[in-house]
């Protein structure tokens, strides 16, 4: 059955140019996209750039420009980035559009005149050196759940709880590193406990359709444990966004516009193309006309897509979304992307030295439907790519083609011995399972089935050896049905690999001289047909361009000199808190009681990804229970037992779900599996004070 549907990638911020992290959803939802669309299906693929809140301000005030001037910068670079990497949207709009206020706005009225939005006073930070509201995001502090920290005013990375800026310990500015101070403000609020009977029910549908992974809807279960908070919906001025209908001076968050900006860009592809908005955004004609709506996400925004977006939606009487599929982060070489040892690697610096269908591949062989992290590892992609594509597919055109050419005049032969279509039937067969495991968002699988039929391809060329019969006149009917077969299967491949290498196929399916616009399509070989002369479709990764890259990605990343003419910003752009901490005085170290304690018991706790239960022996202080938030970096708890560690022990008792919280036991690094528990020499008796 034919599938209508309209799928979205989550929005690039506007504030600075694409890398490739972004390229992991991008390059996996144009993929699916592709390959539906080969199934047959009907697909309409929108993107836009996410243009408005602080940051796009703060930039242009540094760099002399209005946010308008940036937004449209940004949005150039962006929209020839994603078209160099073959992403195919078929509308990349920006959400700072007459379209996407109206909806906005539209959207809010509705949810205002039921009833779901309330007004009330708020105790907000303020950044007294600059003299404005801070965003959630521009403030930074301890966590006050697992306390790890520099973690963000909205939410913590390390163990995913959401809380208010105000609940930070020890904040500070990003902007400035000021400590900021709390002024009133009357703030706009969308009453999101009005939605949790739909939104419990809608999480329970999609995970039962296979719409939404279930260890996202297992995360989200834990965030309705103490009732859903009403949902801060705006921000005061100064602010780069829409205005607050009926509310001068109040503007929208950014959380707002954003996701509308979906339904906006594809109201935009809807009135260009004629196509009927309505039958994909309104709820009963989108349920009797069978149409989807489909978004990739990272896991780091599953907050705001699976319960803001869906709650906005339902309460402006929209449809809600079909599925969400959530994938994990990008890591090269192990690590967190750096910019100092040059791989935060800029888009267009990967398109500068390597060809962008190599990451594309090596990306779907990583690619599967969980929310695992993907690794970039140089050194397994450049053996990936020059094996898989070069070595086995482009291998099997390579040496047969200059046969076809040189004996036939380029020409196919005219039918195929009964043996010879047998064994393309059964690469048919075998690779037919693609289909499924596309749609399934299962690319990894695809790929290696790919490899396998490719392995056995060159395999069976090898045995038939055409360099050999080439050299005895009398099998050349023989050597006709060898190449024959031979370039059939690499169109049968290159098919199959359509979706992923785009640029590359389209090389391929020119020297072939038949493109295939469905799978199905290569399920008969050519046969009588004429080919194109052959050229190198891929050359091999060269590790001296891969080195070129991360060195052009370690400059790149410098602060660029401002031109002689550009205006002063602002202000000079602060090194963050966190790096440059506040002196201290003694007085203020010795409040901390830091002891050690030897582990008794280490375990997970049920119901956290995040979370590790210790047990300690504090000596004179009795046992302790600390809950901490180090779970990813010691998967293995029970080889903690024994250990000594150094904790806070005079820190206040937190309550929370799991039971009481009895301090805070101290680990260096930047958070997630990057932990590392500080150690105390076997000597040191439990409960010793640390000095």
């Amino acid at each position: 059955m034919s599938r209508r549907l309209f799928v979205t990638c989550a929005l690039p911020y506007a504030n600075g140019p694409l890398h490739i992290g972004h390229m992991v959803e991008h390059v996996q939802g144009d993929i699916w996209v592709r390959a539906l669309r080969m199934r047959g299906h009907t697909v309409h693929f929108v993107c836009a750039d996410d243009a408005h809140g602080t940051p796009i301000m703060l930039r242009a005030q540094r760099e002399g420009i209005t946010p308008e001037q940036l937004v449209a910068q940004t949005w150039q670079q962006h929209t020839a980035d994603f078209r160099d990497f073959g992403i195919g949207y078929d509308h990349y709009s920006s959400t700072h559009s007459d379209a996407n206020r109206a909806l906005t706005s539209r959207i809010y009225q509705a949810l205002h005149d039921k009833g779901h939005v309330e007004v009330r006073p708020v105790e907000q930070f303020f950044d007294p050196e600059k003299s404005m509201f801070l965003p959630d995001r521009f403030i930074k502090g301890e966590c006050p759940n697992c306390h790890s920290r520099d973690q963000y005013g909205d939410s913590c990375e390390v163990c995913g709880k959401t809380y208010s800026p105000t609940d930070l310990i020890e904040p500070y500015s990003v902007i400035s590193g000021a400590r900021p101070v709390l002024k009133d403000s009357e703030h706009y609020f969308v009453k999101l406990a009005d939605f949790e009977p739909m939104l419990r029910d809608w999480l329970a549908g999609r995970r039962a359709a296979g719409g939404l992974q279930g260890e996202v809807v297992n995360k989200l279960e834990e965030w309705f444990t103490d009732g859903l908070r009403s949902w801060d919906i705006s921000r005061d001025a100064p602010y780069f966004g829409f205005e607050i209908p009926g509310a001068p001076g109040k503007f929208f968050y950014v959380w707002v516009d954003a996701p509308v900006g979906y339904l906006a860009a594809f109201r935009e592809l809807c009135e260009r193309d004629g196509l009927d908005f309505e039958a994909f955004t309104d709820p009963a004609k989108a349920a009797a006309e069978g149409t989807e709506q489909v978004h990739f996400i990272g896991k780091d925004i599953v907050y705001f897509h699976t319960l803001f977006w869906p709650a906005m939606l339902h309460g402006a009487g929209l449809r809600t979304p079909t599925a969400v599929n959530v994938h994990g982060f990008l890591t090269v070489d192990g690590a967190k992307m750096s910019k100092s040892r040059g791989t935060f690697i800029n888009a267009r610096a990967w398109l500068d030295h390597l060809d962008p269908d190599y990451l594309r591949y090596y990306l779907a062989s990583m690619l599967g439907p969980t929310l695992g992290d993907v690794d970039l590892d140089l050194k397994s992609f450049e053996e990936r790519v020059n094996s898989h594509l070069v070595g086995k597919w482009v291998n099997i055109a390579s040496r047969c083609a200059g046969f076809v050419h040189k004996f036939f005049g380029n020409r196919l032969a005219d039918a195929l011995r009964d043996d010879l279509r047998a064994r393309y039937d059964a690469a048919v067969a075998q690779l037919a399972p693609l289909g499924d495991l596309y749609e399934a968002r299962d690319y990894a699988a695809a790929m290696r089935r790919f490899v396998e039929v490719a392995d056995t391809t060159n395999s069976w060329i090898a045995e038939q050896a055409p360099w050999v019969i080439a050299k005895d006149e009398s099998r050349r009917d023989e050597l006709h049905q060898v190449c024959s077969l031979a370039i059939n299967l690499f169109r049968l491949l290159s098919t199959w690999l359509k979706p992923v290498l785009p640029a590359t196929v389209a090389r391929a399916e020119a020297f072939l001289g038949a493109a295939t616009t469905r799978f199905t399509d290569a399920d008969a070989p050519l046969l009588g047909h004429v080919l194109q002369p052959f050229e190198a479709l891929m050359t091999r990764v060269d590790p001296k361009k891969i080195e070129a890259m991360i060195d052009a990605s370690r400059e790149s990343l410098k602060p660029a000199a401002a031109p002689a003419s550009a205006p002063a910003p602002a202000a000079p752009s602060p090194t963050p808190a966190a790096e440059t901490p506040a002196t201290v005085g003694i007085d203020d170290f010795a409040r901390l009681d830091l002891r050690v304690g030897k582990v008794l018991a280490c375990e997970f706790v049920e119901g956290s990804d995040k979370l590790l239960r210790f047990e300690l022996d504090a000596g004179p202080l009795g046992t302790r229970q600390i809950f901490s938030g180090i779970r990813a970096a010691y998967g293995e708890p029970g080889k903690l037992v024994g250990r000594n560690v150094v904790f806070i022990a005079n820190l206040a008792p937190r309550k929370m779900r799991f039971g009481l919280s009895e301090g805070m036991i101290l680990s260096a690094g930047d958070g997630g599996s990057d932990l590392f528990l500080l150690d105390a020499d076997q000597g040191a008796k439990p409960g010793a004070t640390v000095r």
